[in-house]
């Protein structure tokens, strides 16, 4: 049975390099991880506890909801807005948080990578996205890394499934996330 991975984008830009690179791991997934792209985030309404009602949860954020507590793991894509993650990345972590205690990613191993245009590659973002997830109750692998930079330029006419570095790079991110997972989850 294969590893279902719900990748996080964390850019909504049509041509976003950060989803490229979701792309290419969806494309370069190992053999068993299945990597499936949440199309949505932008229709997620920011959190807030007086519309987390049971029974009334706007439907963006129940398909969101829906989706991560189908996967085994999350894959989450940042790129670096002003220093730090996109709030939209965070968002979806919020939403994924609740229930306190027994959100959709509670317990589930999380890899957080990504690309940015600045010569570290969106590093001070991915650690605040892992922070985040990591203080919402997931299994981050703050060992499992990935930041790419110069996007702009580095994939100005590749893109990054077509970068062996790049795709070599995301098999094993991919691979390791995999491993993460409990056989009984998979």
């Amino acid at each position: 049975m294969s590893v279902r991975i719900l990748a996080l984008v964390g850019s909504l830009r049509a041509g976003s390099h950060n989803r490229q690179l979701a792309e290419a791991a969806a494309k370069h997934a190992p053999a068993g991880a299945d990597i499936q792209l949440f199309e949505g985030l932008a229709d997620v309404p920011f959190y807030n506890e007086d519309i987390d009602v049971e029974g009334s949860v706007p439907a963006a954020a129940a398909r969101l909801r829906e989706a991560a507590g189908q996967a085994d793991a999350f894959l989450l894509f940042s790129p670096e807005y002003n220093g730090t993650m996109p709030a939209v990345l965070k968002n979806a972590i919020d939403w994924l948080s609740r229930p306190y205690g027994a959100g959709a990613i509670s317990g589930k191993p999380v890899a957080v990578v990504g690309t940015a245009f600045g010569q570290y590659g969106g590093v001070w973002a991915q650690d605040d996205v892992r922070k985040a997830a990591g203080i919402a109750g997931a299994a981050v692998l703050e060992d499992v890394k990935l930041s790419i930079p110069g996007s702009v330029t580095r994939f100005a006419e590749t893109h990054p499934a077509d970068d062996s570095e790049v795709a070599t790079a995301l098999t094993e991110v991919v691979g390791r996330l995999s491993e993460q997972v409990t056989p009984a989850a998979a």
